[in-house]
């Protein structure tokens, strides 16, 4: 059937604008695929979903650009969505940075509910990571100084106008939202401690599409599987120094590091470059386990998910969310890239047994049917509110 039963909102279908800035193609961006595979599990359930986004891409093209867009940053005007012909009933804001204003939120005539994808109110880099370790000088502080001593964001220039913009405990867009999304308890916890209220809060976390979802694999591909960018804050050339010479390592992924990945890459390291989402999941399937060692904290990466639907541990070490998950939800090992010769032995041995769990983790809690009555339930309830008053 095209459209189960089970797929479809109890009462009439909600007409929902999303409203999203694409990140750079330059810098591949999950925040853009799960804004959008989010638009096309709606739209299977049957809602009416339109995107309104401004692309950096396209952005770029004007020379007056950096400006531009260093002065919506600050000030918070700026472009905003034009949404009379579509007249939704709530407005779902992905992403306004940096190409988006923030000041029309406040007088939006229908609910605002807002995702939080990374830490950008908090952390002018967005990671809460500098010079190879965590950060969270600004938040602790409650003060952008650091970000602007350290140039956080490009360097200092850039940095001006996202510490003056993010005025903490007074943005806008979290500030006049009904209701805001946050992937995971560790990032509530988080935004709660910056005062943000927790009961105005939803954990909700990504998901992976039906359409990518082949199941289990056996798992018998006989290497890891490392899929991300390739930065620094992901740690991925720490995995590298420290990683077995006899084990296989496949690299998927692009980034400012690449010539020096290729330069520790010993002959049991193949790196792919950027694949599309089919391949990875096949690659997903294949691999003993997927490799986790992002150094910051994380939002909720879309790796979790596709892992754990194709039945493939994780290994991975503090502090990101997917060790706090692993963890709790015994999906995978974590440890510290210090002992990463050992790590990779027992998890070798450890991770076939793991596989059926792992794809119960996902059926249980990250799949699309599971995230759709979860946002619909937010939905209704800002819908509600907003009838109350």
């Amino acid at each position: 059937m095209n459209n189960p039963e089970h797929e479809r909102p109890m009462r009439p279908p909600l007409r929902i604008a999303l409203v999203h800035s694409f990140y750079s193609s330059r810098n591949p961006s999950g925040e853009n695929s799960a804004v959008m595979q989010q638009a096309e599990a709606m739209r299977r359930a049957g809602y009416i979903v339109e995107v309104f986004g401004q692309r950096t891409d396209e952005r770029e093209l004007s020379r007056l650009y950096p400006l531009e867009a260093a002065l919506t940053v600050a000030t918070g005007r700026g472009p905003k969505p034009d949404m009379r012909e579509f007249e939704p009933d709530l407005i779902h804001i992905h992403n306004l940075f940096p190409n988006y204003g923030k000041s029309w939120i406040q007088s939006s005539p229908v609910p605002v509910v807002t995702s939080i994808h990374n830490y950008r109110p908090l952390c002018a880099a967005g990671t809460f990571y500098r010079d190879g370790r965590v950060c969270t000088d600004c938040s602790d502080g409650g003060s952008s100084v650091p970000a602007l001593m350290h140039g956080c964001y490009r360097g200092r220039a850039q940095t001006v106008p996202v510490a003056i913009g993010q005025r903490f405990g007074a943005d806008a867009g979290l500030r006049h939202s009904d209701a805001v999304i946050v992937l995971s308890d560790q990032m509530r916890a988080m935004y709660a401690q910056s005062g943000l209220p927790w009961g105005k809060m939803h954990t909700i976390p990504n998901f992976l599409p039906k359409s990518l979802d082949s199941g289990v694999g056996a798992g018998e591909g006989r290497f890891w599987l490392y899929a991300g960018r390739l930065s620094e804050e992901k740690g991925i050339l720490e995995l590298l120094r420290r990683w077995p010479a006899e084990s296989k390592l496949v690299l998927v992924g692009s980034g400012e590091l690449e010539p020096q990945v290729r330069a520790l890459a010993n002959e049991n390291v193949s790196i792919l470059g950027p694949v599309d989402r089919t391949r990875l999941m096949a690659l997903m399937r294949d691999a003993t386990g997927v490799v986790f060692p992002s150094r910051c904290f994380e939002g909720f990466p879309l790796i979790y998910p596709e892992a754990l639907s194709a039945g493939t541990p994780i290994l991975t070490w503090a502090p990101n969310v997917v060790s706090t998950l692993v963890r709790a939800e015994g999906t995978g090992l974590v440890g510290g890239s210090e002992d990463m010769e050992d790590l990779v032995r027992v998890a070798g041995d450890l991770f076939p047994t793991l596989r059926s769990h792992c794809r119960s983790i996902y059926d249980s809690k990250y799949s699309e049917e599971k995230w759709l009555p979860a946002i619909d339930a937010v939905y209704r309830s800002v819908l509600q509110i907003s009838n109350i008053a």
